[in-house]
């Protein structure tokens, strides 16, 4: 049992993401406001 936490782990392989999940994330981040009104804050998607 001890080999098991003690053995080197060998290197995580890259993870590049899909060119749809970068798309997604650019027009979430294009389509969010965030307005602060005092100690309010308010989020508001517009799609």
């Amino acid at each position: 049992m001890a080999k098991l936490y003690t053995s080197k782990k060998l290197a995580a392989p890259k993870m590049l993401p899909k060119k749809e999940t970068i798309r997604f994330l650019l027009d979430y981040s294009k389509a969010l406001s965030i307005v602060k009104v005092g100690n309010i804050t308010f989020e508001n998607i517009a799609n």
